[in-house]
């Protein structure tokens, strides 16, 4: 019989320890906001394969749009004979990206060639160099996009020589001390000492911060990045990989700001769990490159394609950005009352948009020292009782919450209640 035991034995032997894995247990069947592993054993899932499925596993408008486009053709690459389905799509977000004027997308196959393509565009539109990013971000593991990562464990370490001309501020983060006035006053002092902002092309931020902790971005600090961005000549990249397409209780996360930026990054949920990323922006900054300048042999892949037009019907027919303010509603409200009883004095804060939320551990909440130890340990006692859910932050003691916007209330009631007998168990 084939168990978790004998598969993480043939992992380990056949695959890089450098692959992190949440926990030693193997899918062998999936269906919405639920994971079977290779022992039978059922999972109530709150990773939704890092916010990949907003849609659930497996929704059945989605498999059927992957079927009905396998049965014409696979593959035949963009660049070579073009397709309808990729077409379709870049008009349908270019149509969704806030703002006013016309749009172009690009489309890639994961959220760090997205980011790479961002940065390309903007340098070639710009003639510009530099790129700001920010403390706590994540942007991608690749070169270039580690070193927009603003966290050097475990991303950076032993890669350098990373590229240069990437510049970092604080992130303004009011729980950890930083208000939106130092961050603001960070960049004000990196451009009087670090580098001239007319060398700069871009900005690039999350709307929420996903690895760093899901933090979300001050309106008034997105507003005033704009404002910066406008005075200097300088692109705004929002990167909209784990916060896009209904997570946050809008569309894109960046419309809780008021602030239209001029590309977007967009992966995870995009493909319904079918590799796909992108870069929307505005025409005139996407048209920049020259002709062969970008794309690549998969990118924006027929299947992913039409993957991806489903989705945004059932985002749209199923009403999945209201169904994420629900679903978030009732794990704030669950998390909250935990928060308020003695014996949970570890949970030092709860934050988040929508149903992209986070609940920081700590060992005190007067000092707010961080409790990694504890966050762990949660993690792995919630998977032993039937409940997958992953850590965040830059000191790992933050545990997320990512269900399947179609996910039954019922179950996001269950998955609170395993966490909660969980945490019990631990804290005494």
């Amino acid at each position: 019989m084939t168990t978790n035991r004998s598969l993480q034995a043939r992992r380990e032997a056949a695959v890089p320890r450098g692959l992190f894995t949440n926990q030693p247990v193997y899918a062998a069947k999936a269906l919405n906001g639920e994971i079977w592993d290779v022992e039978g054993k059922r999972y109530v899932d709150f990773a939704s394969g890092i916010a990949v499925l907003a849609t659930g596993h497996r929704h059945p408008k989605v498999v059927a749009a992957v079927k009905e486009q396998i049965d014409s053709y696979a593959h035949v690459c963009i660049q070579v004979t073009p397709y309808e389905p990729y077409v379709k799509l870049a008009e349908r977000l270019n149509a969704l990206m806030p703002g006013p004027g016309p749009k172009k997308s690009l489309f890639l196959n994961s959220g760090a060639e997205a980011v790479e393509n961002a940065v390309k565009i903007a340098r070639i539109a710009t003639g510009r160099p530099a790129v700001v990013a920010f403390t706590g971000a994540f942007h991608g593991r690749t070169l270039l996009t580690v070193a927009l990562t603003g966290k050097v464990a475990p991303y950076k370490l032993g890669v350098a020589p990373l590229p240069g001309d990437i510049y970092h501020v604080p992130f303004p983060d009011a729980y950890h001390g930083v208000s939106v006035e130092q961050s603001l006053k960070a960049i004000d002092t990196l451009f009087r000492s670090d580098v001239d902002p007319a060398r700069v092309c871009a900005f690039i931020v999350e709307p929420v911060q996903g690895e760093g902790g899901f933090n979300p971005t001050p309106p008034e600090f997105m507003q005033a990045l704009r404002t910066i961005c406008d005075a200097h000549g300088i692109l705004l990249i929002v990167d909209e990989i784990q916060t896009g397409f209904g997570r946050t209780g809008k569309l894109f996360a960046v419309e809780h700001t008021g602030v239209a930026p001029d590309m977007m990054t967009v992966a995870k949920s995009l493909g319904g769990g079918f590799p796909i990323s992108g870069v929307v922006g505005k025409a005139e900054v996407m048209d920049h490159p020259n002709v062969g300048a970008i794309g690549g042999t998969y990118g924006g892949n027929p299947l992913s394609c039409a993957a991806a037009l489903a989705v945004l019907d059932v985002i749209a027919e199923e009403n999945l950005v209201e169904r994420a303010k629900r679903i978030g509603g009732i794990i704030t409200e669950r998390l909250e009352a935990m928060a308020a009883k003695n014996r949970f004095s570890c949970i030092g804060d709860i934050r988040g948009l929508g149903a992209m939320l986070a609940m920081e551990l700590v060992k005190d909440r007067v000092t707010r020292e961080p409790d990694p130890d504890l966050t762990k340990a949660l993690v792995a006692r919630a998977a032993e009782k039937g409940l997958m859910v992953l850590t965040c932050g830059v000191h790992g003691n933050a545990v997320r919450f990512l269900p399947a916007l179609t996910m039954p209330e019922a179950q996001v009631a269950e998955g609170m209640d395993i966490l909660e007998e969980a945490l019990a168990e631990l804290v005494g």
